[in-house]
């Protein structure tokens, strides 16, 4: 079975002692095969220090982010936390990462209290989508080679993802720009609904480069690929669980520079709209 990290931890900066002083956090490092910390755990984490300054009957709706540089995947992070906004609905807040006295990325929030107003959601249905029990789950495929490398940071997550067409490991069956993939969280997943939301952050990076090198044909294990992320922009529709299951429907539009634009939208089971993200990435290829 995989040997995933705890969830909640990977996402707190609140565990004893995580807080320095006002507004300032750390946060448990999560070591990673290629030694650059994980961009979802950055953000996570980030959402976690930004939600633990706003009043407790904010919640948080969206968030934009930029990732500077790259971190390093041993070291634990400090979170500083700048108070933008406090208005009558809505606080908004600012967090940069820092390793070594350098940013390694900014984060503005929005977090707003409970309203009622105009609602809407474009009608899907997930009547002829294949349901996770069906599904193989990506360690019952793979599980015989989480031995170390690559293959095993791809493994041993915190996530069950079970992909509704095919999967990318090895092989890019079909060249195109859209997957569909359900997920959740491996273990019963406590907290409130900021941790939750910190939880989908953290769970939303690990695909969404996926859409820009299946339409490439560029599978996980094609020797010398490196991908990371550039930006990622979140918004939170309504309430969930991450140990639910819930329907990631991912796409890239466009790809240019050297950079690929992914869009996602994830659903829960009775089809209500959740979530949606953005993220442009880039992904290199070994010249020759």
């Amino acid at each position: 079975m995989p040997t995933d990290p705890d969830l909640m931890t990977m996402i707190s900066v609140l565990d004893a002692g995580a807080r320095t002083q006002d507004d300032i956090f750390t946060g448990p490092a999560l070591p990673t095969p290629h030694g650059r910390s994980f961009g979802g755990q950055v953000l996570g984490q980030a959402i976690s220090a930004a939600g633990a300054t706003v009043p407790e009957d904010r919640e948080i709706h969206s968030m934009h982010a930029y990732f500077l540089r790259p971190g390093d995947s041993i070291e634990r992070m400090t979170f500083e936390v700048a108070r933008l906004h406090d208005g009558r609905s809505f606080s908004t807040r600012r967090t940069q990462a820092y390793q070594g006295g350098e940013v390694l990325m900014s984060m503005i929030a929005s977090f707003q209290s409970d309203d009622d107003g105009l609602e809407h959601q474009d009608p899907v249905d997930l009547s002829g989508v294949v349901r996770p029990e069906e599904l193989p789950a990506v360690w019952e495929k793979y599980g015989h080679l989480a031995d170390g490398g690559r293959a095993s940071w791809i493994l041993n997550r915190p996530f069950d993802f079970r992909y509704v067409e095919s999967d990318i490991l090895l092989e890019v069956p079909e060249r195109t720009s859209k997957q569909r993939v359900w997920m959740r969280s491996r273990d019963t997943f406590e907290g409130g609904s900021l941790q939750h939301c910190a939880a989908l952050a953290f769970a939303s990076d690990y695909l969404l480069v996926e859409p820009v090198a299946r339409r490439h044909g560029i599978p996980w294990a094609t020797p010398g690929m490196r991908a990371a992320s550039l930006d990622h922009a979140m918004w939170f529709h309504r309430p969930f669980r991450v140990d639910d299951w819930l329907l990631y429907e991912l796409e890239s539009p466009t790809a240019q520079g050297g950079r690929g634009l992914s869009t996602g939208r994830f659903y829960d089971r009775s089809g209500a709209l959740v979530a949606s993200v953005s993220q442009e990435v880039t992904v290199r290829l070994p010249r020759g």
